[in-house]
């Protein structure tokens, strides 16, 4: 897990060993400044003369002058290096995301890798800038001033003998009760960012059904489970506080107690300059001990949270490019050897069955099917957002799997259906399809979706700006824009998953008869629920439980398929009566 983490410092290395430095000669000399100190004092008893403790005095001021000096360096070096190591975690982890296939993303909820890479995130630099400054600096502390007190104090560090055990067996007592706590916030973390995000992509259908109350209750509930958990959690690593206030004064009254008596008694050659020195080293050992039960304290609350990062960087794509892959599509023909598909290894039933399909180049197929019958499935096994289970697709005369990725998902246009706009301008919406279109190209394409009309009513035209997830256009408003989209991209393939549903008939219509001029040449998938948004395709599919039931053109099923000619007739009669 550390090993993962830590290929993300990559370019920062260097401060990072910089703070390490600065933070050692901060050390070295914060140790030294007493043991000069105690010199100093041992002289002004012996009445030492006045240039001599001025030369001493000098030399100590300019030692904490290069102390503060080192420290401000280490701190800002420290600070650069966490920065850019989050900064790069966030990179990478992004990276990661985007080379996920579709199985991959359904093991992490868009909740859970949002919370990843910004709360998880944020507690991993914390716990990156403790370690390579206050890790550094309190063992380094620690050690040389247990060594320095028991040069000054001799006997009297024994103390230390009594105070670390005991710090040791409370650092562990708060990771043994804490560290199950933390591991239920982070879960209860990933549940509440997923009721907001559904609340504010939902918020309509909230008002709608007057369920704001429901849902106020429901985050509240939430966010209360969170609560219990953290003060939980926090009221045990706050019993470490107090133990270590009582192991400090613990340590100062037994150096002054026994110590004093020493110095009052001078059998054991100890000075008011040592005992002096033995105070602060004492000190010193203690705050460092002190530091590092902070950073045990942080460190463990971060361990759930790297944890969480290294599974992002460390899933690996389901699907991959192969060895050699093959950049160039032919043409746009399909055809389906006896696929089938389940989504998961543990799934008992296949959602497609044994699927022979055979589609030439240019065509127009319509697919039919009731909700669940796996007609969404079926496209998306052709761009390989994924995999067939058994069987092959191919895409122009090869198996999909033979292909670059970028290069198979380059030749195919998919209008989804849930359409997807994003924050900016129509026209940087547009260019998603094609990033170097001319205003021309851009105009043309949206005529062709019965776009330009409504595009043009608006007073910034093209230039109009679209709210995240394009709250501010209608359904149909956005399938038009989705689908001109796809077509600037002039696909060899382009798959229409019942992406015309918010738009009239006649506009399905004008649409399609866009297509047959703009593209002749590409094949063209449309998933409907209307027969007439396919009723003049080349051929009609009928799934029904991941099975194609018949297959032909309109003609062809109105005399062979019962359950096309059925549903032909309840929707052709349902228009009549309304009429």
């Amino acid at each position: 897990m550390i090993k993962t983490l830590l290929k993300s410092i990559r370019e920062y290395k260097k401060q990072a060993i910089i703070s390490f430095v600065a933070i050692v000669g901060e050390v070295i000399i914060e140790c030294l400044i007493p043991f000069i100190t105690a010199d100093l004092i041992e002289k002004i008893q012996k009445s030492v003369e006045m240039n001599q403790l001025v030369k001493t005095g000098v030399i100590v001021v300019i030692m904490a002058v290069v102390s503060l000096c080192c420290g401000g360096l280490a701190a800002y070096a420290s600070a650069k290096s966490s920065a850019g190591f989050a900064k790069n975690l966030r990179h990478d982890m992004f990276d990661r995301i985007e080379g996920f296939s579709f199985e991959n993303i359904d093991r992490f909820s868009s909740a859970s890798l949002v919370t990843r890479m910004t709360t998880d995130v944020s507690n991993t630099q914390m716990s990156f800038m403790m370690v390579i400054r206050t890790a550094v600096r309190a063992p380094l502390m620690l050690i040389f001033a247990v060594v320095m007190a028991s040069i000054m104090g001799g006997k009297l560090a024994l103390t230390f003998l009594v105070v670390i055990p005991v710090l040791l067996v409370g650092l562990i007592f708060v990771t043994r009760k804490a560290m199950p706590a933390f591991h239920r916030v982070f879960k209860r973390y990933d549940k509440l960012n997923e009721s907001v995000e559904e609340n504010v992509r939902a918020m309509r259908v909230v008002k709608g059904f007057a369920r704001e109350d429901y849902e106020k209750k429901k985050f509240g509930d939430a966010a209360e489970s969170i609560r219990a958990d953290f003060t939980k959690a926090e009221r045990i690593v706050a019993f470490n506080n107090p133990l270590m206030q009582a192991c400090l004064y613990f340590n100062m009254v037994f150096v002054l107690l026994v110590g004093s008596r020493l110095v009052i008694n001078g059998t054991a050659g100890i000075g008011v300059g040592q005992l002096s020195a033995m105070l602060t080293y004492g000190f010193q050992v203690l705050m460092s001990l002190m530091m590092l039960s902070m950073i045990y304290v942080i460190i463990t609350i971060s361990l759930e949270s790297m944890r969480r990062i290294s599974e992002v960087l460390n899933e690996e794509s389901t699907l991959k490019n192969p060895a050699n892959p093959v950049y160039t599509i032919e043409d746009g023909s399909i055809d389906f050897d006896n696929v089938s598909f389940k989504y998961s290894k543990s799934a008992k039933n296949d959602t497609l069955k044994d699927i022979d399909l055979h589609i030439k180049s240019g065509m127009t197929v319509g697919i039919l099917g009731g909700t669940g019958s796996g007609k969404s499935t079926l496209v998306q096994l052709i761009p390989r957002l994924y995999d067939a289970t058994q069987g092959s697709v191919r895409v122009g005369g090869r198996d999909v799997r033979e292909y670059d990725i970028a290069a198979l998902r380059d030749a195919v246009a998919m209008v989804l259906q849930k359409n997807q706009l994003f924050s900016g301008t129509i026209k940087d919406n547009l260019r998603w399809g094609n990033e170097q279109a001319s205003d021309e190209e851009l105009i043309e394409a949206c005529k062709l979706a019965q776009a330009h009309e409504f595009v043009s009513s608006f007073p910034e035209g093209y230039d109009t700006y679209i709210e995240q997830g394009g709250t501010n256009v209608s359904g149909g408003q956005k399938q038009r824009l989705c689908i001109a989209r796809a077509l600037l991209k002039k696909p060899k393939i382009l798959i229409l998953d019942d992406s015309t549903s918010a738009v009239d008939t006649k506009t399905d219509a004008l649409i399609r008869m866009g297509f047959k001029q703009y593209i002749p040449d590409t094949t063209k998938l449309i998933i409907a629920q209307r027969i007439a948004s396919v009723q003049d395709a080349d051929m009609i599919v009928i799934l029904d439980n991941g099975q194609i039931l018949s297959a032909g053109s309109h003609e062809e099923l109105m005399k062979t398929s019962p359950i096309y000619k059925e549903i032909y007739e309840e929707q052709t009669t349902g228009r009549d009566d309304n009429e």
